[in-house]
């Protein structure tokens, strides 16, 4: 009964809009990813080149549709560091059936759909391979500096991608130095790119490894994102205006990002972690203009009937992610809503919440 009050209480705030609405400053962020990252068949964890090349955008749009988004965020560069779009200055998946992503965004604003265009800041399995004077390997992890050749070609494959197939928005993951995700990271290695770096944003020599102590590479750390961040935003904002600069990140209180401008500048920014705990307490390091959005995926073991009920009170947007299991989709939204959410776990109950919520329903809903 409480579970059932607490979603009442805030579909007070949700309702009154049409499912798929398009999503303005003020309506709830109702949002969901199919998640095209992680797979078989490539050298690491991510993807293989191709793996889901013959996705359908209409049918992924269409099961968007169902669940009740009002924003898709979808590829324009999955990590295996291949475009989900033809003709682009970066190579498209091979053997990609369907211009993608420009088609989805063709028909996501059909129904009143926005879409964002997912790059991944931190991991590039292609750029690795093909540049690894300026990379830590290919792990699946972050391993990318940011040099100023990585920036070019990053702003660039954005440019591109905005001006190509017509994205509402762009989804930048990962922007971590090289390492890790979450706090403690390991030391960086200091590559000679990194040691060049060093003398671009330190404005002095490098002065050898022996000598970098923790409080001067936390200086290098923040200075290495913010001169990226800064770089990734004007060039989407000089494309396209009103292009929506969407930040997630697993860990919003870490050292290298807490209190940065990032956090004050970007649009909308998601607790990937999707805690009720972070998503009040970063609240002030976040600008007056900024969207803050909670995740639902399996591996962070969020609560839904928790989360989403403590998100719509706090007007907090709503986001999930998992990876595909029937080719390169979900089964039909119909699934889950004809059984109720507590004979479902991880992502399932995950998404059977949040169809519930994007569509008014009560928590204990089940379809006949």
């Amino acid at each position: 009964m409480k579970l059932l009050i607490s979603l009442v209480l805030g579909l007070i705030l949700i309702g009154g809009c049409n499912r798929n609405s398009p999503v303005s400053s003020n309506d709830p962020i109702k949002a969901y990813d199919i998640d095209f990252n992680w797979g078989e068949g490539g050298p690491n964890g991510f993807a293989r080149p191709g793996l889901w090349a013959d996705a359908n955008p209409a049918e992924h749009v269409n099961w968007y549709a169902e669940l009740g988004c009002n924003v898709i965020q979808s590829f324009a560069v999955s990590c295996n560091g291949y475009a989900w779009y033809k003709n682009g200055l970066v190579p498209e998946q091979p053997g990609l059936k369907y211009d993608f992503l420009t088609e989805q965004v063709r028909l996501a604003h059909e129904k009143n759909i926005k879409v964002f265009g997912y790059f991944c800041a931190g991991s590039n399995t292609r750029w690795g391979l093909e540049h690894p004077d300026l990379s830590y390997g290919i792990p699946s992890n972050p391993h990318i500096p940011y040099t100023g050749t990585y920036i070019d070609f990053l702003c660039s494959s954005i440019e591109d991608a905005i001006k190509k197939t017509g994205i509402d928005g762009v989804f930048i993951d990962w922007l971590w130095n090289p390492g890790g995700t979450m706090e403690p990271y390991p030391p960086l290695k200091w590559l000679a790119c990194e040691q060049q770096m060093f003398g671009e944003l330190m404005n002095q020599p490098f002065p050898g490894k022996e000598k970098i102590t923790s409080e001067l590479e936390l200086q290098f750390r923040r200075k290495a994102i913010d001169r990226c961040w800064k770089r990734v935003r004007a060039i989407v904002k000089k494309t396209k205006p009103d292009c929506i600069i969407w930040l997630t990140s697993c860990q919003l209180t870490s050292k290298d990002i807490a209190g940065s401008d990032m956090l004050k500048e970007v649009d909308w920014v998601l607790n990937e972690a999707g805690d009720i705990a972070t998503t009040s307490a970063v609240r002030g390091m976040l600008g007056p203009q900024t969207r803050l959005v909670t995740c639902l995926a399996n591996w962070n073991g969020q609560d839904p009937s928790k989360v989403i009920p403590a998100a719509i009170k706090e007007n907090v947007g709503l986001y999930g992610f998992t990876k595909p299991v029937l080719g390169s989709l979900m089964p039909p939204v119909d699934y889950y809503l004809s059984k109720s959410i507590d004979s479902l776990k991880g992502d399932e109950r995950n998404i059977a919440v949040l169809v519930r919520a994007y569509k008014n329903l009560s928590f204990d809903y089940v379809k006949k």
